[in-house]
């Protein structure tokens, strides 16, 4: 079998640069987070039961913004509602299908949320 040679494509965007002066912060996402108000955001609440063995979650996709503001917001989610959850990967995952409740608060503090799926 012969050996496949690589090209730059088979590099998956890793760029090199001999450069000294080179500034790699205009090209990497650090910091670019846009900060948009409660009234521009645009979230989804979605309910799921895949993979959590059966439990049943509310989870809120959508937020954009720096990780610290999303973890807040989850926390005080998680506050009212009273129940348990986790913020991962730019999501906001509540225990249980509180979506109508989650979706008043959201609304309360400003934020744009539609209801997505049953």
């Amino acid at each position: 079998m012969a050996k496949k040679k690589l090209g730059l494509e088979d590099l998956g965007g890793f760029v090199f640069s001999t450069n000294d002066d080179f500034d790699e912060s205009e090209y990497t996402d650090e910091g670019s987070q846009e900060e948009l108000s409660p009234g521009e955001q645009q979230l989804e609440a979605h309910f799921s039961n895949k993979g959590r063995g059966g439990k049943t979650v509310t989870i809120i996709k959508g937020f954009q913004g720096p990780d610290d503001e999303l973890i807040s917001l989850g926390k005080m989610l998680k506050k009212k509602c009273g129940v348990g959850g986790s913020t991962k990967d730019g999501e906001i995952i509540i225990q249980g299908d509180d979506r109508e409740k989650i979706m008043q608060i959201l609304k309360k503090e400003g934020y744009n949320v539609k209801r997505v799926g049953g």
